[in-house]
């Protein structure tokens, strides 16, 4: 269909659309009008990611003198590919509107693991691995000992593809990574390569968060693009968390041990350079001393890793002179390893400021501030200097310059934490010093700052008033949307107590009682009794997922529990996940019908669907608050609280009930699915807890839904269940409630949804 939204022709791929996907667009049209950003939550199973396609490229189509880029960002390679295939059924109908003049060229970016067609580059096992192999056969210095002596190694994809150089585009179309490689064998050109050279030209790229997020990678991969672009974070609730991490290292016994091999290493590498090649260090020293530590722009394949710092924040001029050797930086090095080494043979917990650990260092080891800010950079420059190709064998060190040039780099928002073992597991010496980035605005304040608009959305970003306080903008446009439905098709409960009365909760002095274990085993196996096909539990964390499901299988629960339904459980390895994955998804197929254990914050909570079968019902042990006896979790609040005024108890709240959010909207993908969803736990019932969920769920959470016991619970799923057992009325012609609009509808509806829609 195709309908107006003030100056723009919006070209929309179905028939119909329902009328929060239309309100959704009028918000996203003015965000771009005013050229700000904003913030929108659209209930799961709407539509939320074609409504963005839509009308971003319909924007694009309308304003052909203003062209804007799009870059969406996911967070899995899942997710890239479903946006991706949205993006191909959207451009194939523009194109049959308007021919050529729509044509758009849209790719997918990801590592060289997932876009290699080089089979022995992809014999390595993993990423880092797969890389490492990938500059093996492609670095400059590799390729012209190729030349001398062509037995030597090299790849067919990758010359081929320099051979070409200037005929080396991609046609205008939409290439998943499927297609992309596919172009790629077909071509004889490498399409990881082809696909960083064509970002620039791009109209539409997806990729990762950590290609925008984290300096690192966003060096490489996107310095170039240009200002007019918008940028999409999608399933962006815990955005937050993604920017902490992307400045944060974690220093251990291992790291130091494996940075001490490769100094030894690299050492051996400059004797050897010595004999062999000694102008190759004087030309590096030259180059320093004029204060260039990269040597200018280094070769698409030759560069590895960026400077983690933010662009603003890195120093642009010459190395010091005490590490322009490189003996004297190797000796530098090592007297940091011997630092850090000394700090966790320590048995106390400590935090401190970088500036008190700079002071520290300085007084020691003998290393000023200055040094440690350029470490990256000299690490940088030393191993190209030094040929190295095997960079995952020399991640420790990276590791250890990567800690010292944020710690020069970064006087506020930091914490550097030393913890000799895991507060819970003390017998266990496990020492770790972690640089602690709190303030998740730093990391994404270049995004804000460089491109024209940025969209942050997701199915649960309630309260949304506290993102742009933790991320530190303004939004143009905030707004949260409702589910519009011809049938109340999802049944939040509010469990506060068993059957025997006794109140349910993952309380820390309640969790362990054994009746709050046996009221949270009998809501279970009376659920099983009455809900056909797939139910999902999320418990708080694995450890006490493990002592809940021991005490069932030890009191004859679990076994009762599977007479009526096979149950499949979610470990900490991937491999062991997928697999009970599968066969949850085959019992739940062949109408046998099954129970998947779960952990919230875990893969399954953040990426995996339930839908239609999969999942009729899914249940939440307690509130999955974080462990709040983390040192790393207790520095970040007071951070909050001081300088954002953000207090601990609402920012913990938020936190959990995001999570919670995140685990029970996995029920519900589309509008003619149906689940139910039940809290258990007795804070549910809280006013100033269910407050912050988002208000898609809210909106179908009755009073009389608020404070059950086990029987009541059971009685209102057995009347849900026969109520959806009834012929859907798809369109709402029998309920009189209008979810399906079409082009008509639109005209004579105008402006008047957008408003209904909003909460």
């Amino acid at each position: 269909m195709k309908f107006q939204i003030d100056d723009v022709t919006v070209y929309f791929p179905y028939d119909h659309i329902y009328p929060e996907q239309y309100a959704y667009m009028v918000e996203l049209k003015r965000t771009l009008d005013a050229r700000g950003h904003c913030l929108l939550e659209m209930p799961t199973g709407t539509g939320k990611t074609i409504a963005l396609l839509s009308l971003i490229t319909s924007y694009t189509l309308s304003k052909p003198q203003n062209p804007v880029k799009l870059i969406y960002c996911t967070r899995t390679v899942h997710e890239m590919e479903k946006t991706l295939a949205e993006l191909k059924l959207l451009h194939n109908y523009q194109l049959r509107h308007l021919g050529n003049h729509a044509s758009i060229l849209a790719i997918g970016l990801s590592s060289r693991k997932n876009l290699c067609v080089n089979p022995t580059v992809l014999a390595a096992e993993n990423r880092d691995s797969v890389d490492a192999a990938c500059r093996k056969l492609t670095a400059s210095w590799v390729r012209a000992a190729a030349v001398a002596n062509p037995n030597g190694p090299s790849c067919e994809f990758f010359e081929q593809f320099e051979r070409d150089r200037e005929g080396t585009v991609l046609p205008a179309g939409v290439y998943t990574l499927q297609d992309l490689r596919a172009f790629g064998k077909a071509k004889r050109w490498c399409p990881y390569f082809l696909a960083r050279r064509m970002v620039e030209a791009a109209n539409v790229v997806v990729y990762s968060y950590q290609y925008l997020l984290d300096p690192k990678v966003a060096g490489i991969i996107s310095k170039e693009l240009q200002k007019e672009s918008v940028v999409v974070f999608d399933e962006a609730h815990n955005i937050d968390n993604v920017c902490i991490e992307a400045l944060s290292v974690s220093v251990r016994r291992q790291t130091l041990e494996g940075a001490r091999r490769n100094l030894s290493k690299m050492q051996q590498e400059i004797e050897r350079f010595k004999a062999t090649d000694a102008g190759r260090l004087r030309q590096e020293y030259n180059r320093l001393v004029e204060g260039l530590a990269q040597g200018g722009n280094l070769p698409m394949m030759d560069a590895w890793l960026q400077n983690p710092a933010l662009p603003d924040d890195i120093l642009k001029e010459a190395v010091p002179g005490n590490i322009r050797k490189a003996d004297h930086f190797l000796h530098v090095l090592r007297r940091l390893v011997q630092y850090l080494e000394d700090r966790l043979g320590n048995e106390n917990v400590e935090k401190e400021l970088p500036l008190v650990f700079v002071k520290s260092i300085n007084t020691q080891a003998g290393i000023d501030q200055k040094t440690l800010k350029f470490c990256y950079d000299r690490l940088h420059s030393l191993m190209m200097t030094l040929e190295i190709t095997d960079t995952d064998e020399f991640l420790h060190i990276q590791t250890i310059c990567d800690f010292a040039t944020l710690v020069g780099t970064y006087a506020r928002g930091f914490s550097i934490i030393f913890e000799p073992f895991d507060e819970r597991m003390p017998h266990i010496p496990d020492p770790v010093l972690q640089l602690s980035c709190h303030d998740a605005s730093l990391a994404i304040k270049p995004v804000f700052d460089r491109f024209q608009s940025v969209v942050i959305t997701s199915g649960t970003l309630s309260p949304i008033d506290l993102y742009p306080r933790l991320l530190n903008f303004n939004p143009v446009v905030s707004r949260s949307f409702t589910m519009s439905l011809t049938r109340e098709c999802i049944c939040p409960m509010v469990l506060t107590r068993g059957s025997d009365q006794l109140p349910v909760s993952t309380k820390f002095d309640m969790r362990s009682d054994l009746g709050v274990v046996r009221n949270y085993g009998r809501l279970l196996l009376e659920m099983v009794s009455v809900v056909p096909d797939g139910i999902v539990c999320f418990f708080v964390s694995y450890s006490y997922m493990d002592g809940i499901v021991n005490s069932w299988n030890e009191s004859g629960i679990l076994k009762e529990i599977m007479q009526h339904k096979l149950v499949f459980i979610e470990t900490q390895d991937v491999v062991e996940t997928t697999l009970a994955l599968d066969n949850y998804r085959k019992a739940c197929d062949c109408g046998r019908g099954a129970v998947f254990f779960s952990v919230a914050r875990g893969k399954v909570a953040e990426g995996i669907d339930f839908d239609r079968h999969y999942g009729r019902l899914v249940i939440m042990y307690g509130v999955p608050f974080q462990y709040t006896l983390s040192k790393i979790l207790v520095a970040r609040l007071e951070y909050l609280r001081e300088n954002f005024q953000i207090k601990e108890g609402d920012f913990l709240t938020f936190d959990a009930l995001r999570q919670a959010a995140q685990c029970v909207g996995r029920v519900i993908r589309s509008k003619a699915d149906y689940g139910m969803m039940i809290f258990a736990d007795k804070r549910y019932s809280r006013h100033d807890k269910r407050s912050k969920l988002p208000g898609w769920i809210l909106s179908h959470l009755r009073d009389a839904h608020l404070n059950l016991s086990t029987d009541m619970a059971v009685h209102i799923a057995r009347e849900f269940l026969r109520k959806m057992a009834q012929p859907y009325d798809k369109t709402g012609s029998v309920s009189g409630r209008k979810t399906l609009l079409s082009q008509d509808d639109l005209e004579r509806m105008g402006q008047g949804i957008t408003n209904e829609m909003l909460f």
